[in-house]
Formats: C-alpha cells, structure tokens, sequence
C-alpha cells in the first residue's frame, strides 16, 4: 500500500512551495529542538527566571531558589552547554549571567504571554 501524500490545494500551491524552500535543514531543527527541551526543566527555568533579574553567583542562585549549590552547577552546566547562560569569574567567584539578548527576549515574552 502506498503512504498517502497530501497534495496543496492549487490555491495554496506557491504558499507551500516557499515553505517547503525555507524549511530549515534537519540539524537546525534539531538544535531547536534541544533549545526547546532546555525550558522544559523546571529548575532550569526558575534559574533562567533569577538570572533574567540579574548576574548571581552559585551560592546566591541556591539560595534564592532553595536549592544546593551542586543541584544548581549541574543545571548551569547543562545552560552553558546550549549557551543560553554565560560566566564571568572575579577572584574566586564565577558569576552567571544569561548568555545574550535573544535569551531575555525569550524568558520576557514567555512570562508575558502566560501573563496575558
């Protein structure tokens, strides 16, 4: 039996067509999806949430969300890994912050459209 493949109306044709062109290849798909499943962590996001307020420290990170400071370094660890967290080290202490813009932007508008 042959799979069934869903043909465009022609009304849509040229829409489907563009789409079909700009569909990012398979491994940019695939980092989204991993971006994607990075906010899918609890603590990820309540440490991605601190860190939208402010550059902190481990101990002050752990602290504010109740946590141990190793529980807290295995999620910054995993946040720095997909470059959503960067860290900045003064004498002993290493001090994260979100790793750019787009990384406020998205924590921003996710509290604004739950908000909504």
């Amino acid at each position: 039996m042959e799979p069934i493949i869903n043909h465009p109306c022609e009304e849509h044709e040229a829409l489907v067509n563009e789409l079909t062109e700009s569909l990012p290849d398979e491994d940019t798909l695939d980092e989204l999806e991993t971006l994607f499943k990075i906010f899918g962590d609890s603590t990820r996001i309540k440490i991605l949430y601190v860190l939208h307020c402010g550059e902190m420290c481990v101990c002050d990170i752990a602290t504010v969300l109740g946590m141990t400071q190793s529980a807290i370094s295995h999620q910054l660890r995993v946040l720095r890994q997909t470059r959503l967290v960067k860290s900045r080290r003064a004498g002993k202490t290493i001090y994260y912050s979100l790793a750019d813009e787009h990384v406020k932007t998205i924590i921003s508008m996710g509290i604004e459209h739950i908000e909504e």
